[in-house]
């Protein structure tokens, strides 16, 4: 039997979800992924750009996550992102590959000082690696030999985007899925 006292503990993450025709480009590309090389992990989540990846906090202190994070994004000004091409994570990841430019890494950056200063959470990067912003199609199951023909068909195919950074986002998991939580805007210019 459970105590009602034990705290409700949920799955968060932090990304940036691009607007159409981004969005709609790589749900197309998971969906494709999906039916021709059987990976179907990547249509858990909406298409994004991981800022902080997935940590677990208590519901009850949702708020205090939310403001920090509403003061986080009242500070920063809209930037531009670019995608150009593909890369890989070999032997399971494909992804659309996002240009590393100074905006988009000072606010991944500041997303991961304010988790790790005002929140105590310290897992912004997967096992502390550099960050290296893209948006992944098919990862986790994709399986070596498809992954192999999969990389041979999309390595050298050209797709080149730029859209607007204007907010970020808060997902949830839903116990099956990941959902946009909550939406974050960036600091309107000076008009």
């Amino acid at each position: 039997m459970h105590s009602t006292n034990q705290p409700v503990i949920h799955l968060y993450f932090i990304a940036i979800i691009p607007p159409a025709p981004v969005f709609t480009y790589a749900q197309e590309l998971k969906t494709y992924f999906a039916d021709v090389y059987n990976s179907r992990a990547a249509l858990r989540s909406p298409p994004h750009i991981t800022l902080h990846m997935p940590f677990r906090y208590k519901q009850e202190k949702e708020k205090k996550l939310i403001h920090a994070l509403e003061t986080l994004s009242s500070d920063i000004q809209p930037f531009d992102v670019k995608i150009n091409g593909f890369g890989a994570f070999p032997p399971k990841v494909i992804y659309l590959d996002v240009v590393r430019e100074d905006a988009l890494v000072h606010l991944q950056h500041s997303v991961g000082q304010m988790m790790k200063q005002t929140l105590n959470i310290h897992n912004v990067n997967y096992k502390d690696q550099v960050f290296h912003p893209h948006l992944t199609v098919a990862f986790r199951d994709l399986r070596k030999p498809r992954f192999l023909e999969a990389w041979e068909e999309f390595r050298s195919k050209v797709y080149k985007e730029v859209f607007t950074a204007e907010s970020f986002s808060l997902l949830k998991h839903n116990g099956k899925d990941w959902d946009v939580f909550q939406r974050f805007r960036l600091k309107e210019p000076n008009v």
